[in-house]
């Protein structure tokens, strides 16, 4: 665990530093949001893409050895990242060192649910959860320091001695076994799930440049879902799928793994927005912003531990339909901002949305898991990444074009009411936005509590091989 902990960390550590960089890096880069909006879904993308690919390469090469790759690759493109000299460049070696984290945070969850006893797996993976709670709680206010007395590159060598010490740590400490060592690789299942899930992002993510009607956008809808649609009917009946979807047809895992999305989907609509509208409307600086974000994120981080340990009391229903009411609320009380909002009434609001994530992450991830055999659960990992992460970031790129498009309306609504100067009317047509896509999350994850219905008491653990 201490080895998972700090690969884990530093994965989630690189994700959650630069949501406070992106102002920093359009100046710098003169560059527009829709550009450096990819650095961010770019990197989840690639987390999501490379996912399916660790149930293959797991079994193929042992979950060590490929821990211990993509450790090395993260390391290797954060320094990439640094040393980028243009847009292009870094949003290139984001995606690099995206697939990277894809591949470390599937091995980590597989490790854990394949050498860890069934008994201490809830307390396992709120340690997993913990090292992911962590990097939220110090990244804003971290990268916020650096970037006010350093320069950004720092927000990626940064990543290079935690790296090595995840490396060295694996190395030493995690054991090397292998099972069930796949016969050969699924070419055609790699290529539709890759190429279907980029189309689909891109259609997403340019739509609101585009035009959501464009026959550019349709066109990479429509082929997105058929290449998914092929991907599933291909990964049923091939004879050595890369995913072995018939773990859907585990109940528990579907619903907890749907409930997980949209939680995360919810998430980062304040993740991603919450330090935009700080240093753009009320121009708080990165320190700043940082340290407004950083009760919530340390009540996060101290949460995992704590419902790992309620977990096997309470259940996941009661702890995850609490969760989702309290993600809703934050999410809803962040959409009554406005200019000069005090920045208690964030940092609350911020407060209430980390209190449901904490009580929804751990439950929804172990109770996922619970009824999957040992030997299937790099699969099971694998799809429960790939889904989130491809959702996340269609999520970033829903929620941006979602703010761009409502801020251009309010924008015009204010310019022929007279309502002020072109300064005044940018600033509040922006916030009127940005509260526009917090109610929209705040919905979303409500979505979450029909799902509940679906599940059923933790029964003896199912066969997923013999279920298909």
């Amino acid at each position: 665990m201490i080895a998972i902990f700090f690969g884990n960390f530093v994965s989630v550590l690189s994700t959650t530093t630069i949501n406070i960089a992106v102002p920093l890096l359009m100046n710098h880069f003169h560059s527009h949001l829709n550009a450096m909006q990819w650095m961010v879904t770019g990197f989840m993308l690639a987390t999501g893409v490379t996912a399916p690919l660790a149930g293959y390469l797991g079994g193929r090469f042992s979950y060590k050895r490929l821990y211990l790759f993509a450790l090395m690759g993260f390391t290797m493109f954060s320094l990439l990242c640094a040393i980028a000299w243009n847009p292009t460049s870094l949003i290139v070696f984001r995606m690099l060192q995206g697939s990277c984290s894809g591949l470390i945070m599937a091995c980590t969850m597989t490790i854990i649910f394949q050498v860890i006893p069934a008994e201490r797996r809830p307390f396992a993976v709120s340690l997993w959860s913990l090292s992911a709670m962590v990097a939220p709680a110090i990244g804003p206010t971290f990268s916020g320091w650096l970037l006010q007395y350093a320069s950004w590159h720092w927000l990626f060598l940064i990543n290079i001695p935690i790296g090595i010490i995840a490396i060295i740590l694996t190395v030493t400490l995690i054991p090397y076994y292998r099972m069930n060592v796949p016969k050969s690789f699924d070419i055609p299942g790699f290529l539709t799930v890759v190429l279907g899930s980029l189309s689909l992002l891109t259609a997403f993510s340019q739509g609101n440049s585009w035009g959501w009607s464009s026959w550019k956008t349709l066109l990479l809808i429509l082929v997105g879902i058929v290449l998914l649609v092929y991907f599933v009917l291909h990964e049923l009946k091939a004879e050595v799928p890369l995913l072995n979807l018939r773990v859907f047809r585990n109940r528990r895992f579907t619903a907890m793994l749907s409930i997980y999305s949209l939680v995360t989907i919810a998430m980062y609509a304040g993740t991603y927005l919450t330090p935009l509208f700080l240093q753009t409307v009320e121009g708080a600086t990165t320190l700043k912003t940082g340290l407004i974000l950083l009760p919530s994120s340390i009540l996060l981080a101290l949460l995992s531990p704590i419902v790992g340990k309620m977990y096997p009391k309470f259940g996941p229903v009661k702890l995850i339909s609490a969760g989702i009411l309290f993600i809703s609320i934050g999410l809803f009380m962040m959409s009554r901002l406005h200019t000069n909002v005090s920045y208690s009434f964030v940092m609350w609001a911020m407060v209430v949305r980390n209190l449901g994530i904490g009580l929804a992450n751990v439950p929804s991830s172990t109770a996922s898991m619970e009824e999957i055999q040992v030997e299937w659960s790099g699969h099971a990992t694998s799809i429960n990444n790939w889904v989130r992460n491809v959702l996340s970031s269609l999520g970033i790129a829903v929620f941006t074009s979602i703010l761009s498009t409502r801020s251009l309306l309010h924008s015009k609504e204010l310019i022929s009411s007279g309502a002020g100067n072109a300064d005044s009317i940018r600033l509040l047509s922006f916030t009127m936005g940005v509260n526009d896509v917090f109610v929209v999350g705040s919905i979303i994850v409500l979505f979450g509590l029909p799902l509940m219905f679906l599940l059923r008491k933790k029964r003896s653990v199912i066969s997923v091989q013999s279920a298909g």
